[in-house]
């Protein structure tokens, strides 16, 4: 966040850039592929968005933090839960989704698969 400095919006749009993985540069230094936030007509900043890959490690650690303590050590209905909610993010629309969010719960990709028919099932 360096060059940025004080700035009210860049404090208040700091959690949601942060919680999306994003990284925030002067507007200075963004790449065609960065979202520049305007703000009462002036260039405030840039966000460069994380690569799909990377935004799911980074909810994966976002629900660490939440519950306290690391997804392996949830229950199986906490896990049924984390699977429903990282479904409904996309989550398993990324390349190694399962792979990744089996490792993280410390299950098998069949007992991800498992979770995911369930929710689907009458």
């Amino acid at each position: 966040m360096t060059g940025l400095g004080d700035d009210p919006f860049v404090r208040a749009v700091k959690p949601l850039v942060d919680a999306m993985g994003g990284e925030m540069l002067p507007p200075s230094e963004a790449d065609k592929d960065d979202v520049v936030l305007s703000w009462e007509g002036a260039d405030v900043m840039a966000v460069r968005l994380p690569q799909l890959a990377d935004s799911l490690d980074h909810i994966l650690a976002a629900m660490e933090r939440g519950r306290g303590r690391p997804l392996a050590e949830l229950d199986r209905k906490e896990k049924q839960e984390v699977v429903r909610v990282l479904e409904a993010r996309g989550a398993f629309s990324v390349r190694h989704g399962v792979e990744t969010v089996a490792g993280a719960l410390g299950v098998s990709r069949f007992t991800v698969y498992n979770y995911l028919n369930r929710e689907k099932a009458p």
